[in-house]
């Protein structure tokens, strides 16, 4: 009887020890649980998400050194420059709207919650949406900044093409105040741009 109870509890040992073994093996090879990684892949692709083209009859402008026209994607950090008579918007979904008018030069950077303009050349137009900081810089010392705390809008022409445009028209004489460039920086300022013509008025460009 010794013997054959000891048998038994032998083989009942290696049965515990069988079945031990294979419930750590099923632990080990458990799946993570895959939330965190399906929260932040979102987050990276509505970080990642492009912007949306849209010229002035479907006209090509420069992005990052190639033609581009209505419906090309704009990755942040693109470069984009505008030719004579071609102005353009960049659609930004939730962030807003970067509205760019002929003749300019710029960097546009973006992410989740700000929009970021480097004006190298020409005027643009910031629209940030509540929540969303909007900037655009000229220079490192003169940057305009939107409330976030509301819908922002910042219209932004760089000092050299503001000068620029106030010398070719005075070379034609002096006339009608057709415009209003702001200058970024802490405080901005509103240049008159004078062009030909008769009968001052306060009216903005279209």
């Amino acid at each position: 009887m010794n013997s054959k109870t000891q048998r038994i509890a032998g083989i009942v040992a290696l049965l515990l020890v069988f079945c031990t073994s294979q419930i750590y093996v099923s632990a080990g090879f458990a799946a993570p649980d895959p939330a965190p990684v399906l929260a932040e892949t979102s987050l990276t692709q509505e970080q990642d998400s492009p912007g949306i083209l849209t010229t002035v009859g479907n006209k090509p402008i420069n992005v990052n050194g190639a033609a581009s026209i209505t419906g090309a994607t704009v990755l942040s950090g693109a470069s984009i420059e505008t030719p004579e008579g071609v102005s353009a918007t960049v659609s930004l979904g939730k962030l807003g709207s970067v509205e760019i008018e002929q003749n300019a030069k710029l960097t546009l950077n973006f992410q989740l919650n700000s929009i970021k303009v480097i004006l190298l050349q020409g005027c643009v137009t910031l629209r940030a949406n509540k929540g969303i900081t909007g900037e655009i810089e000229t220079s490192k010392d003169a940057i305009s900044r939107t409330d976030p705390k509301t819908d922002g809008v910042l219209r932004v022409c760089h000092p050299d093409s503001v000068k620029l445009a106030a010398a070719t028209a005075a070379a034609g004489g002096l006339g009608k105040l057709a415009m209003l460039a702001i200058i970024g920086g802490p405080a901005a300022a509103i240049i008159p741009v004078i062009t030909p013509g008769n009968n001052p008025s306060n009216s903005n460009p279209t």
